[in-house]
């Protein structure tokens, strides 16, 4: 059969009878060096192979089919498919995105708003260049796109603070819009379809002049003397607002929004001082002296003692030693006070009262541990906030099961009730716990629910209320003013506005190396309306100069700056 197939072959493309002339198969070498070898002249040229001539048509015909049969799948047996997919090439549908709402202070002042920026299609947020509203405004991340232009991620996403919490009202809801492409990708037309919603503003209770003042303050007193950081709070007892919430050192919402500067991003991640931590909500600290003031609510409150006994202070009280009967166990006041009474005691801080108050002292029965945890849980300490933002860190009360737990077993001992009892040892607190208790001191027994809102007063319950007398809370609200008019608070004694306060150093770190400076109060005395708190934390223990210090420069500020909070 091939034999037959090639006869065929040799009929159809060679003419028989044709006369083959000598110079076809013979070449004159004489001639040989006058060709053209370059275009194969003089040369003999071998017929192509009639196999090879059989493979490659097999080979084009084989091609034929399968390009055949591919056209039929894609036109016949796809074609209503592949039809659909061609026209949505054509048609590209992307998001219209809505304009976040804005952020303003208490005044009207905006503190985060849009701007469109290099991508037409996106707006950029912007943040006020004030200081101290970092922890509170946050930052966002923008919608993301691949390479071929198209939005995998299509809302901004609040990443902290108030752009995180209320995330869902500020963003609004994004539109959508048809685009029609030729071939070439260029926009032959393009409809909306569906409409963006814009996000709805938002008006907080914080006044940024005021936070961006207190930031000044504490920035400057850390780098001066040498604090690690700081943290301040004023609020509004009446209502629950707070006026101003306050972390140092504080990230910026710009930079973190906009994600270029690696550098400076890298420096927050890395460094130890907490640029990411809200230290007024998740810190914790040693409180030391300003927790004598919710002692004297158990005291008061229990009968331990009369406000009106004096207890002698002569520098320290000696107790037998636990472990050396033979010993005494020596507890030091940070001077020696003389005889004083309750109010005396709080505002000269006299420690050996509250030592005797507190875990007892020869005839003087004291509070006892189990009491002072129970007030002191009472006024808020040892457990979270219970806000979508204020809520914050638990803090400690230290307790005889922390310690058993903590140390190995080991019993609690009356020092311990003597050190807990000034706000030593274990105890730890946040910043927002000490301002609503202090609060509490000034309105007689309501513990405020706290808002960021302006006009958002926030509801209270059983558990807002503390249930002491009145008179007791008296009595305490005298001993903040006579600690102010002469005692360890002096440096907020200022004639614009009478305050009451208290003042505590704690010592902290393994070697008592450093300090903890706190000062919390409320004004105006007569009629209180706002409560605060401010704090530098691990400074020097030499240092004179901490937290008063910069409630005295606030409240001067104040008087020139926003005076209507005096009234």
């Amino acid at each position: 059969m091939i034999r037959d197939l090639k006869k065929i072959l040799r009929r159809f493309f060679v003419r028989e009878g044709r006369e083959i002339y000598p110079d076809e198969i013979m070449l004159d070498s004489s001639n040989l060096p006058n060709f053209n070898t370059h275009q194969f002249e003089g040369r003999i040229i071998k017929p192509i192979s009639f196999n090879l001539i059989v493979f490659l048509g097999a080979l084009f015909f084989i091609i034929v089919i399968l390009f055949s049969v591919k056209i039929w799948n894609l036109q016949v047996v796809k074609g209503e498919e592949n039809n659909q997919i061609s026209e949505n090439n054509r048609l590209r549908y992307t998001p219209i995105f809505a304009e976040r709402g804005a952020v303003l202070d208490r005044n009207g002042v905006e503190l985060a708003w849009n701007a469109k920026g290099e991508d037409e299609y996106i707006w950029e947020r912007r943040y006020a260049t004030s200081t101290g509203m970092a922890h509170i405004l946050g930052y966002v991340k923008y919608p993301s796109k691949d390479i071929y232009g198209f939005y995998y991620r299509e809302d901004y996403e609040g990443k902290d603070g108030v752009e995180k919490l209320w995330n869902d009202t500020l963003k609004g809801i994004n539109g959508l819009n048809i685009v029609e492409t030729n071939a070439l990708g260029k926009i032959v037309s393009q409809n909306t379809i569906k409409s963006p919603i814009s996000g709805k503003n938002m008006t907080l209770s914080i006044d940024s002049r005021l936070s961006n003042q207190i930031y000044k303050e504490i920035s400057a007193l850390a780098t001066d003397y040498d604090y690690e950081g700081g943290a301040g709070m004023i609020m509004d007892i009446t209502n629950g607002e707070v006026i101003a919430n306050v972390s140092y050192p504080e990230y910026k919402s710009q930079v973190l929004t906009d994600g270029k500067d690696d550098d400076l991003i890298n420096e927050y991640i890395n460094s130890k001082n907490g640029y990411f931590l809200n230290k007024t909500t998740d810190g914790l600290y040693t409180p030391g002296s300003i927790v004598k003031l919710f002692m004297s609510m158990g005291v008061l409150n229990e009968g331990i003692i009369d406000p009106n006994k004096n207890i002698l202070s002569t520098g320290a009280i000696e107790v037998p030693n636990d472990y050396d009967p033979t010993k005494k166990a020596v507890f030091k006041d940070w001077k020696a006070h003389g005889w004083v009474d309750m109010r005396h005691a709080i505002a000269v801080s006299s420690n050996v009262y509250f030592y005797t108050v507190g875990g007892g002292f020869e005839d003087q029965k004291g509070l006892g541990i189990s009491n002072i945890e129970k007030y002191f849980k009472m006024f808020g300490f040892g457990t979270a906030v219970k806000d979508d933002f204020f809520g914050g860190a638990n803090g400690l009360i230290p307790t005889p099961e922390w310690k058993m737990k903590t140390f190995n077993g080991e019993t609690w001992r009356r020092g311990d009730t003597y050190h807990t009892s000034i706000g030593q040892y274990g105890f730890q607190v946040s910043p927002i716990q000490v301002v609503r208790a202090v609060a509490s001191i000034a309105n007689n027994g309501i513990l405020p629910n706290l808002s960021l809102l302006k006009g958002n007063i926030p509801t209270l319950d059983e558990g807002n209320i503390i249930n002491i007398p009145t008179k007791y809370f008296q009595v305490v609200r005298e001993g903040m003013r006579l600690a102010v008019t002469e005692g360890t608070a002096k440096a907020v004694n200022v004639p614009h506005i009478e305050i009451g306060a208290k003042s505590g150093t704690a010592e902290v770190g393994v070697k008592k190396e450093k300090i903890n400076s706190w000062i919390t109060g409320f004004f105006p005395y007569d009629k209180p309306r706002y409560a605060f708190v401010m704090l530098m934390e691990k400074g020097p223990n030499t240092s004179t100069i901490g937290a008063a210090y910069i409630m005295r420069q606030t409240l001067d500020w104040m008087n020139i700056n926003t005076p209507e909070y005096f009234k």
